[in-house]
């Protein structure tokens, strides 16, 4: 039992680095689950183990990765690596979610070489920008794989706070500015008087949030980044709606609901079919607004719509449904990566087409941008915040 006691202590520890929240109190009823059941039972075994060690039903998928990569091969995901780049010029089948996060979980770290003493220098302090300022700044385009890394990590931190709305519904408060009168009549017919004002407020919720977003060639890595601004949004709120469009239009809010980053994805790659294609935007709007505008623009909607403007088809019926779904929402926002160019100008037909009927132009190419934009969804829309962009078109 004693062998088994440490088999499950490092089991539990490479479920911590895989993400999954396993403590010593899941360690503790794990053991003393094993020793409940018959141990040359491998299902009884790993069912003891998912009872006591797994609280979310998304982190099930991890979950049995993991088991049977340790109990059957400990060092197994030492391999993982070597196997990728054997297959590297098959079409091979995709990687199950969560499979990365246990090869790099699993992977013996190396001993550390020695610290290297660095000649020293002298660099004037005023003139250096720290590594988190950089990374702000930073283009989506230009990030390596480690600044991708890192601005992802940064994009899970940021919190969507829209302006509140009121709504219909009336909640119970004692210094609320309404006055109930059927409240009080009931609680005066239980004691015999009125002895007191019931009271109630408005109740106050952000709009719902709808987003559609370009996947087309030109959109690629920014969209690759923008995504887990998504999921990280829509796992921290209610009421979003996400929608993915190049030729063609597809709803993806379910998957986004998946609170595994890395499963949500990997759903997402499945539903979707025209990554890296090319865009009619005329077309996917048409079919938003026929299709989807009735269901998700209720209750003061907030739009945001993420593309470069460049259409496939010329602008061909943008115009016009564009301005149908500027009617159906309170507040839409445009989002554009072209907008990092400081001498930018609408001259293409699409921008052209699509100016005239967004409240908002905004670019969207780098974690400043993103915290810009939150801070401004937070605000009241400016009244003439299109004025600039108007005249030029």
């Amino acid at each position: 039992m004693g062998t088994l006691s440490l088999n499950v202590m490092h089991f539990a520890r490479l479920l911590r680095r895989a993400g999954l929240p396993v403590g010593p109190a899941d360690m503790l009823a794990a053991q003393q689950a094993l020793a409940l059941i018959d141990l040359s039972s491998r299902a009884q075994s790993r069912t003891a183990l998912r009872t006591t060690m797994v609280h979310r039903h998304e982190q099930t998928e991890l979950f049995d990765a993991a088991f049977r990569m340790f109990w059957r091969d400990p060092n197994a995901g030492q391999h993982a690596a070597a196997m990728a780049l054997m297959e590297e010029n098959q079409p091979p089948e995709r990687a199950p979610p969560g499979s990365r996060r246990l090869a790099e979980a699993m992977r013996t770290p190396r001993d550390p070489k020695p610290p290297v003493e660095p000649p020293r220098q002298e660099i004037d302090a005023t003139l250096t920008v720290s590594e988190s300022e950089r990374l702000q700044g930073m283009d989506f385009e230009a990030m390596g794989a480690d600044d991708i890394a890192r601005a992802k990590a940064e994009i899970r931190k940021l919190v969507l706070p829209l302006d509140m709305r009121p709504t219909r519904r009336l909640r119970p408060d004692p210094n609320g500015a309404r006055t109930d009168l059927r409240a009080t009549i009931r609680a005066g017919r239980r004691t015999g008087e009125i002895m007191d004002l019931a009271r109630t407020r408005r109740v106050t919720r952000p709009p719902p949030l709808v987003v559609l977003c370009d996947i087309s060639g030109s959109m690629g890595r920014y969209v690759q980044i923008l995504l887990h601004f998504l999921h990280a949004v829509a796992n921290d709120r209610d009421r979003v709606s996400t929608f993915l469009f190049g030729t063609r239009l597809s709803n993806i809010t379910r998957q986004l609901r998946h609170r595994d980053p890395e499963v949500a994805f990997n759903m997402v790659a499945h539903a979707v079919p025209d990554w890296s294609g090319g865009t009619r935007i005329g077309e996917a709007l048409a079919a938003f607004n026929r299709d989807w505008s009735r269901r998700v623009l209720g209750q003061g909607a907030v739009v945001l719509l993420v593309t470069d403007g460049l259409d496939r088809d010329g602008a061909a019926g943008l115009s016009e449904n564009m301005e149908r779904l500027h009617k159906s929402c309170s507040r839409l926002v445009w989002l554009n990566p072209l907008l990092r160019w400081t001498g930018f100008e609408p001259r293409s037909q699409g921008i052209r087409a699509m100016l005239p009927h967004v409240d908002e132009f905004r670019p969207v190419h780098s974690l400043a941008s993103l915290r810009e934009l939150v801070a401004a969804l937070s605000r009241r829309a400016p009244t003439r915040a299109m004025d600039r962009w108007k005249g030029q078109i």
